[in-house]
Formats: C-alpha cells, sequence, structure tokens
C-alpha cells in the first residue's frame, strides 16, 4: 500500500524537478548585478579600506609599540 504511494510521490518530484531544469536550459542568462558590478565593488571596498587604514596608521598619533618590554616597570614591593 506504501510503497505504490511513495513511487507516485517520488515520480512527481522526479518530473517536476525535470521540468524546472529544462526551464532553466531554456531560459537566456543575462549578467546580473554582481555579474556586472561585483568586482568594481570590491575593489573599490579594498580601496576604501585601505585608505582608511592609511589614514589611521599615519595621521592619528596611536603608538603601534606592541611589546611591552622596556616600558613597564615593576612597582616596588611593599611589606605591611
Amino acid at each position: 500500500m506504501l510503497l505504490p504511494l511513495a513511487k507516485g510521490a517520488f515520480g512527481r518530484a522526479a518530473r517536476n524537478i525535470q521540468h524546472a531544469v529544462a526551464r532553466q536550459v531554456h531560459h537566456k542568462h543575462g549578467p546580473d548585478f554582481h555579474d556586472k558590478y561585483g568586482n568594481l565593488i570590491l575593489l573599490g571596498g579594498a580601496a576604501f579600506c585601505v585608505s582608511i587604514w592609511s589614514y589611521v596608521i599615519t595621521n592619528t598619533g596611536i603608538e603601534w609599540n606592541l611589546s611591552p618590554i622596556g616600558r613597564i616597570t615593576p612597582k616596588p614591593w611593599r611589606e605591611d
């Protein structure tokens, strides 16, 4: 009883997939937004990122000393 129902459902699903694939094959694929502007947006974002970081590194006055060696002096020992 269940097997014929499952076969019928699987057959309909397979036919629906075949119809969808056939429709996509006949559809003309034009360039979408990402095909047209994807690389331009990527390059623009990279240029923006590089320009902002170059400004931050050169003009903000942040000291980029990552190593604390020589900058930290220990506090004198307190005996209570």
